[in-house]
């Protein structure tokens, strides 16, 4: 085969005649001719070379004519070097695109990883980029694909699909900067590790003081034989202390609201205090109290606000990226999907007007997934319709776009992602309105 010859050789072929040539087979050549009734003729066969020299390719012309009796003829030295060059060229734009390709690959791929590494941070939050990701481009491709509502005549390019793609793919890549014991902080006094153990053994030395006071009372010259009533007061206090370390335990769970009055028990337990190498010893701390009295989940306000801070390095990070064009948008839609459009969301408390349908998407995407995951430390995963009624009200309150959500529902989006991600358990049956 002459192309074959000419890609692993480098040589140029100049053939006058196809049909009066010795050392290449042109019998498929002859066949192709005898079935349309063309004549091949003259041919000319020149490699492609990249910028390295290496062949990527052929180019193969049939029948030089001449300009002006259109007869065919031997391809001409000119045209030997005019082909010659047109096929360097060619290879340059060839091995562009092609290094175009891959480094959108590489771009892509690198985004991935890196998203990957983020989720491995914490056990608790492993494939949540991942889920929100896909979710995200569910939605967008069924909002392409509706004629009904606000979103009818709403299409995303393939070149915007991508680049909202990649925002779902970074929307945490902040997270890279947040400490694994805040994202990772299971119970209220969890730092490093759950320092509960630590306030149990207080309380057992609470217990120990209190049985050795009480012997001490007896153990002198002179002092009454025990007796029933000093068990009885030992096992009162014990009660007691036993009591206190149960509601403190339950406090550290964080699985239920703190109301004020259970707030203030945690500080009168406090208040006790138990000797340690011959010093007085609050029972808790300041900060053991402030994390305990946290009202609701596991976080105080300022690891809270480190959890929200993600979203500002999210931005930062993002915005030093050099983008090409059909990606500039990529730092506005991955920093908004903690954007309310009733103005109340974080960082910048964006309002419907100011958010983009791409933010709205990822921020509906982020929500569902944190709601029905059920690998959280923090807290127990919710039912499908639990989950589900849970959205409506955000979407009735305008936390998020209700009428994304309203195809989220018509369109069962939601049982999509249920079957695939969520612990068959958790689907139940969702009655919402549509």
């Amino acid at each position: 085969m002459v192309s074959a010859h000419v890609g692993l050789t480098g040589e140029v072929i100049n053939i006058p005649d196809v049909y009066d040539v010795e050392g290449f087979d042109f019998t498929g050549t002859r066949a192709f001719d005898n079935k349309t009734g063309y004549r091949s003729k003259s041919m000319l066969v020149v490699p492609m070379r990249n910028h390295e020299d290496e062949i990527i390719g052929v180019v193969q012309l049939i029948n030089s004519q001449d300009p002006v009796t259109r007869e065919v003829v031997p391809f001409s030295q000119s045209d030997q070097n005019l082909i010659i060059s047109l096929a360097s060229q060619a290879a340059v734009a060839i091995t562009n695109t092609k290094l175009i390709h891959d480094l959108e690959n590489l771009f892509e791929s690198f985004i991935q990883v890196i998203a990957s590494a983020i989720d491995e941070k914490s056990p608790y939050t492993g494939g949540h980029i991942e889920r929100v990701a896909e979710l995200t481009m569910l939605i967008a491709h069924k909002l392409n694909d509706v004629n009904y509502g606000k979103y009818a005549d709403f299409l995303l390019t393939e070149d915007q699909l991508k680049e909202l793609r990649i925002a779902a793919w970074m929307h945490d890549i902040g997270k890279i900067t947040t400490p694994e014991y805040v994202v990772d902080k299971s119970t209220k006094l969890a730092t490093i590790y759950d320092r509960i153990n630590t306030v149990q053994a207080r309380f057992e030395i609470l217990k120990r003081e209190t049985k050795l006071r009480l012997l001490e009372q007896y153990c002198r010259p002179g002092a009454a034989p025990l007796n029933d009533t000093v068990n009885e007061e030992y096992e009162r206090v014990a009660r007691q202390i036993d009591d206190d370390w149960e509601f403190v335990r339950v406090a550290n769970v964080g699985g239920e609201f703190m109301a004020p009055e259970k707030q203030e028990r945690i500080r009168q337990i406090a208040a006790h205090s138990y000797q340690l190498n011959g010093q007085d010893q609050s029972l808790l701390s300041e900060e053991e109290v402030k994390n305990l009295c946290i009202a609701r989940g596991t976080l105080s306000d300022e690891e809270r606000q480190i959890i929200n801070n993600h979203v500002v390095v999210t931005i930062k990070m993002l915005e030093k990226l050099p983008y090409p064009k059909k990606l500039r948008r990529v730092p506005e839609f991955a920093g908004g999907h903690h954007e309310k459009l009733d103005g109340t969301g974080y960082p910048n408390g964006l309002n419907e007007e100011q958010l983009s349908v791409q933010a709205r998407i990822l921020a509906l995407a982020d929500i569902f997934e944190a709601l029905t995951a059920r690998d959280r430390p923090y807290k127990k995963a919710k039912s499908l319709a639990e989950s589900m009624k849970i959205m409506g009200f955000m979407a009735k309150d305008k936390h998020i776009d209700p009428e994304i959500f309203k195809v989220f529902v018509q369109e069962k989006i939601y049982l999509e992602y249920a079957r695939k991600y969520m612990d068959p358990a958790q689907i139940d049956e969702v009655n919402l309105p549509v």
